[in-house]
Parts: structure tokens; sequence; C-alpha cells
């Protein structure tokens, strides 16, 4: 996993190297996954599509959310695809932060999985959003270069939809919930930038600082629940239209 520096997101990361289980890993270049890429520089598009290879964007983000930013730099470019893929359900101002503190979300969440309510409203995910979920994956499958998945923060919605995209290819689950836990690594500059912006502002600074931190341990429980719901990632993909082997093929250096 390597960062990825830019100077209008701060949470920008290529998932190449992560290892797999059968001795493999992730082919640099392929999978990306990132924050709100509203305030991307001309030196930040120029990097990504010209040095990265960057070819499609998944956008995680409501259609609210959509509306509030307004078209983002890399609209402007013909030979980025983008595919919306809003995985909350759409129900006004749905934002990466909103969805946790409305009370009937937050007892979802808890009734889902009692022992961590953040589990439990990624779990939601699955249960309230299933097509727009595997949409994504799919997506990252189809794309002809580097794919990069985003949401607001690059957290929560990106850290589920890379989550199941990594572990279906086989990346040990103990690798994909470091990598979940690293946007620790950028989150009080992540949480600056949100603040500014008037979209997420009111959200961001509705919890204190610390109940956004990313917790290993949660995402080890939603893939431990994932397997013991649903079979595990592959078996819930495949089973939602996706073509495992494909995947298998864009993300995964062949092992020698």
């Amino acid at each position: 996993m390597a960062w990825i520096d830019l100077e209008g997101a701060v949470n920008v990361r290529d998932l190449g190297d992560l290892p797999t289980e059968d001795g493999g890993k992730i082919q640099p270049g392929r999978l990306l996954r990132g924050d709100n890429l509203q305030d991307l520089s001309t030196a930040d598009i120029t990097r990504l599509t010209g040095e990265i290879g960057l070819t499609t964007v998944v956008d995680l983000r409501s259609t609210a959310e959509l509306r509030a930013e307004g078209p983002a730099p890399l609209d402007a470019v013909p030979a980025v695809r983008h595919v919306h893929c809003p995985v909350l359900p759409e129900q006004g101002a749905a934002t990466d932060v909103v969805a946790d503190v409305l009370l009937t979300r937050d007892e979802a969440d808890q009734s889902r999985y009692p022992a961590d309510p953040r589990a439990g409203h990624y779990l939601g995910y699955l249960e309230d959003r299933p097509e727009q979920v595997a949409a994504a994956v799919r997506a990252v499958a189809a794309a002809p270069g580097a794919a990069l998945v985003h949401c607001a923060a690059g957290k929560d919605r990106t850290g589920v939809v890379v989550a199941l995209a990594l572990s279906a290819v086989g990346v040990h689950p103990d690798a994909v919930a470091a990598d979940y836990a690293a946007t620790g690594d950028r989150l009080e500059p992540l949480l600056d930038r949100l603040r500014r912006s008037p979209t997420y502002a009111r959200d961001v600074n509705s919890k204190p600082a610390g109940s956004h931190w990313p917790q290993a341990s949660t995402m080890a429980a939603f893939l431990d629940q994932l397997t013991a719901r649903y079979g595990g990632a592959a078996e819930w993909l495949a089973g939602h239209g996706c073509d495992l082997g494909r995947l298998q093929a864009k993300l995964c250096q062949p092992v020698t």
C-alpha cells in the first residue's frame, strides 16, 4: 500500500503489493482508494491520469452530495469514466457522517451487530444497497486502467467496497483490516479538509473527532460477519453478478 500525495486530496493510496493468501499480491496501479476529489489540481490530474494511468472513478457518494458539491475536475477529462454507485439509502442529504447520527440508523446498526455498531453499519450497505455495492466492484473489474474508488472521507463506504474486492481475490484479512485502519494516519488533515466543505462541515462537527477513528477491529468484525452470514466476499459478490475471474485477473499478479 502506497500513499499518493496530492494537492487536492489527502487520503489517496494505491493498494498494490497487498499480499494474497496464495503467495501472490495485488498489482500496483490497478486499485486506488481516496477521499473527495472535488479539489484536485491540474498537477494532481496529470499525475493520476498520466503517471498512474487512471481510467475509472467509482463514486460512492449520494446523489445529494454530488449535487451539493457540483462538478469535479476529473469530470472534464474525456478519458476517465465515472461510475456513480451510491451505497447509502438515497434519503435527503445523506453523507458519510449524517447516516451515523440519525437515530433510526444508529438503532439499526446497533441491532444488526451489537458488538460493533460501526461494523453493523457496514453490513447495512450490503442489506440496503446490494446492487450499488456490487456495481462498484464490477466497475473496478471492468476498468481498462487504474480504478479509483472514493466517497467523502475515503473511509467507510470506500473501505467496505475495497474490502470486498480485496477479500474476494484472496488478500489476507489482516492486510485488509490494516489498510482500512491506515486512514487514521491521515485523519487530522482529512477532517480539517471536510470541515472546510459546506457539504460536510456540520456532519463532521456533530461528533467528537475520536469517533471518526478507523479501528482495524471494526473491519475484522465486518469480514468475520461477512463470512458467517454470506459465506465471504467472493460468495456474496458472485451472488450479485460479479465475475470473480475478471476481478482476479484485474487485480492480482500471477503467482510464480
